[in-house]
């Protein structure tokens, strides 16, 4: 976590499970925010010039660097977040294959390519081509500090763009130890820049007519104040926000699976993830045996700072407030708490709360609770899980326990979210080919894959007529009779009649 110092122009970061001072880190004020927009700029026309083979090569040096400084990057996010030695491990790792992946694909994804110009235009020559757009700024999140903005950095970077990174003021070392690995490899220019500080700091870099574009990591709320101050310059945003994401569990599904994956999913980093499970909806014939299964191993669960300990603390001190708050709700409107209660809060830790008929409109169910308490339902069938699954502003992830491939496939298409995973948590965070984003209040647009590469590029069209047709029909000295077989053509192609 983080506090101003009596000196307005500087903040510490603090380990949120001990409240020691990780490091002073400057409040970077929008000059200069500015400053470094402007030095991105011109490092942009550098870095975009050198091509798909020089970025590609430069980018795998990065993560080379990282991978020999994953103990030391893992520590730091030890210490910034609190969440265990290994979860930090396992995050950095996840970062480390996507820079992979966005280095070896951009030119393939985003390099020219022709395209079929059809009858019309026959006599043109069609490329379809991707160009950077130029300077991208990154606001990232504090729970997953390195995984989730690399996501929009890696693919930035490959895609040719320069990149200004406001880290959370909960975990700033994290991107400035980034940048310094990324100096390392790339000392022409700055090709990552990180502007460390609070919310004004952010609000610089979204307002800035420099920017060309922002990848936002937040909560709706900030995500709108955010959009609001790239419309300014109608900068473009990508925005990943919260979610209530579920767990849907078939009658035949492999129950010690599902419990074993609805638990990681909704208990690991203390239930900060934003794809991580808040609710399960469990078939009517499973549901006492999953519940079973859930709660004994939730029981053995213990929160700490010490390498024992299942996850850490909550990072974020008003989300205590947050949390609390929905466990009482949902036991006043008569649910029931099998496992722990409003006792489980014990600043900064939460222990494990596993609460059961928790109505459908309690704030345990409706809102984001973002700790580690989970909500389990009983429902007769698929189709009632996947209706109230649904019922939800939010739709980012989802995760399907079923024995039948077709019924599981089926719910996982029917789920209203970006990412929905089947027999396992949260894979598609995993592969680096596959899109990762949400819908509704979830946010829009899409990092990671192909797709998260074409977020950070603009497509360009262009034809070279190699030979000139017969007739002109974009002259003034185009005929009527010249019309006449063009239209005697287009009939015939286009204007038959198709039977079922």
């Amino acid at each position: 976590m983080s506090v101003v110092t009596e000196n307005p122009a500087t903040f510490s970061s603090l380990n949120p499970a001990t409240g020691e001072v990780v490091a002073e880190h400057p409040v970077h004020d929008a000059a200069a925010v500015g400053q470094a927009l402007e030095r991105a700029r011109e490092a942009a026309a550098w870095w975009g010039a050198l091509g798909w083979k020089e970025r590609r090569l430069r980018l795998l040096n990065v993560k080379g660097s990282l991978t020999r400084n994953l103990s030391r990057m893992a520590e730091l996010i030890h210490q910034e977040t609190g969440k265990t030695l290994q979860d930090a491990q396992l995050e950095t790792i996840m970062a480390i294959t996507h820079l992979d992946w966005a280095a070896r694909n951009a030119e393939k994804v985003l390099g020219p390519r022709g395209v079929y110009p059809g009858l019309m235009a026959l006599n043109h020559k069609c490329v379809l081509e991707y160009q950077p757009l130029g300077v991208v700024g990154v606001i990232g999140p504090w729970n997953y500090p390195i995984f989730t903005p690399m996501g929009s950095i890696a693919y930035a970077l490959a895609a040719g763009n320069t990149v200004v990174f406001k880290p959370s003021e909960f975990t700033p070392g994290v991107g400035l130890f980034l940048a310094e690995l990324v100096d390392a490899v790339v000392p022409e220019h700055p090709v990552l820049q990180v502007v460390t500080g609070l919310g004004e700091t952010g609000a610089a870099l979204a307002s800035s007519p420099l920017v060309d574009k922002i990848a936002f990591t937040g909560s709706g709320p900030t995500a709108k104040r955010v959009m609001a101050a790239c419309a300014q310059n109608l900068t473009p945003l990508v925005a990943e926000c919260g979610g209530k994401d579920v767990c849907i569990v078939d009658a035949d599904a492999d129950l010690d699976a599902a419990a074993d994956a609805a638990l990681w999913g909704a208990m690991s980093n203390a239930g900060q993830t934003c794809i991580g499970v808040e609710r399960v909806y469990v078939v009517d014939s499973a549901y006492d045996a999953f519940l079973g299964k859930l709660t004994d191993k939730a029981r053995d669960l213990r929160p700490g700072f010490d390498r024992e300990a299942a996850y850490g603390p909550i990072t974020m001190p008003k989300q205590l407030d947050i949390i609390e708050r929905h466990i009482k709700d949902a036991l006043d409107k008569g649910g029931k708490a099998v496992v722990g209660g409003p006792e489980s809060v014990r600043k900064p830790y939460v222990e494990p709360v596993v609460l059961t008929d928790v109505p459908e409109d309690s704030a345990a169910v409706c809102e984001e609770t973002f700790g580690p308490t989970i909500t389990v339902h009983r429902v007769r069938d698929l189709d009632e899980a996947v209706e109230r699954a649904n019922a939800t502003s939010y739709g980012l992830a989802g995760t399907v326990f079923s024995g039948s491939k077709g019924r599981a496939m089926d719910t996982a298409r029917r789920i209203r979210s970006g990412m929905t995973s089947v027999n396992a948590f949260a894979a598609f965070a995993t592969v680096a080919a596959l899109p990762f984003g949400g819908v509704g209040e979830s946010g829009f647009g899409r990092i990671h894959g192909a797709d998260g590469l074409r977020e950070f590029a603009r497509p360009k069209a262009i034809t070279r007529q190699r030979f000139a047709l017969p007739m002109n029909l974009t002259s003034f000295e185009r005929t009527e009779k010249e019309m006449a077989r063009v239209l005697q053509l287009v009939n015939m192609l286009h204007g038959k009649r198709y039977k079922r």
